[in-house]
């Protein structure tokens, strides 16, 4: 019994779980072997087959089901409005461009006009004029209030709107490179009654020429002959438009000629002449910087204000018609 006994500790001792109590140093040098093979080779970690690496330039897929960009702009309506519109461009307001070749064909461009007409008829003519005679794409910045309008905002966005902000500006601008329609008279422009007519407005604080800085693009200024006619105010109903939450209340002749629906939707048959005056640039002013001159901007602004009153006198000097022209 004893002798077993013996023969059996002497088996235990053999054994390497005995070995490693005995000898601490042997132990530890494993698991350090063992550790560092793991450490070494992360399959002994998780094995499970790692999944190939995505190449970096792989297009991301489009989630889009339409043409619609972001900005809300549909090629496919844009192509619509342009068949219903070109027989009013042609035939009911005969539209003539001057300088129509100092629109950019390439790059940003930040496009600036005089704004006229209770409901304004002069963006649709420069929008559908540039977009056909110079094949870009033309976007049109203007007050939120259109965008909040059932339908209306709808179609404005399909149509090239973009609501009015210096952010949206600057990523058409400078980011994406497209022409942009700006009108710094803002709603003062189409609030002139009949008798101020082609007396141009203060360009507010010359935001859009911090923004032509800002991005790096010219500003090409535009005047406008015929819009004032097309739908000019007798005058307004501020009492009404407070009540309604609209800038102005405007009572048109058109509304007195073909009734109150009829007339807020038919313009007058006015002669549409427009002037592209020379390109303004900024080649001495860096872009993207955090601040610019005050006092420049609104020298800058100004110049582009006058320039378009004196081209709008010249050209109301050789006008012979409102209607031929």
């Amino acid at each position: 019994m004893g002798r077993s006994m013996g023969i059996a500790s002497e088996a235990m001792a053999g054994t390497p779980e005995t070995d490693d109590r005995r000898s601490p140093s042997r132990a530890d040098g494993g698991v350090t072997e063992r550790r560092q093979a793991a450490i070494g080779n992360p399959a002994a970690l998780v094995p499970v087959a790692l999944p190939p690496l995505a190449e970096e330039d792989a297009p991301l897929p489009d989630p889009r089901r339409s043409d619609v960009d972001e900005w809300g702009r549909s090629q496919h309506m844009r192509e619509l409005a342009h068949r219903l519109y070109q027989p009013i461009y042609d035939s009911w307001f005969r539209v003539e461009w001057e300088g129509l070749d100092k629109i950019p064909a390439h790059g940003g461009a930040l496009i600036v006009a005089n704004h006229a007409g209770a409901v304004p008829s002069d963006a649709p003519a420069i929008m559908h004029g540039i977009e056909t005679e110079v094949g870009r794409p033309v976007y049109a910045l203007a007050d939120h209030i259109f965008k909040g309008m059932p339908v209306v905002g709808t179609l404005w966005a399909r149509n090239g709107g973009v609501v009015a902000h210096p952010d949206n500006a600057y990523r058409l601008l400078r980011e994406q490179g497209q022409l942009t329609l700006v009108f710094p008279e803002g709603s003062k422009g189409p609030a002139k009654t009949y008798a101020e007519r082609y007396r141009l407005r203060r360009f507010g604080r010359g935001g859009f020429v911090e923004i032509a800085m800002r991005a790096g693009v010219p500003i090409i200024p535009i005047a406008v002959v015929g819009a004032e006619e097309s739908m000019p105010i007798m005058f307004k109903i501020p009492a009404l438009a407070k009540a309604i939450g609209v800038p102005y209340f405007p009572v048109t002749a058109n509304m007195l000629a073909f009734g109150p629906v009829l007339g807020t939707l038919l313009h007058f048959p006015a002669k549409f002449k427009l002037r592209v005056l020379d390109p303004v640039g900024f080649d001495d002013v860096p872009p993207d910087q955090p601040r610019y001159s005050r006092s420049r901007i609104m020298d800058e602004s100004e110049a582009i204000r006058q320039r378009i009153q004196e081209s709008l006198f010249d050209m109301l000097q050789q006008r012979r018609s409102v209607w031929s022209g």
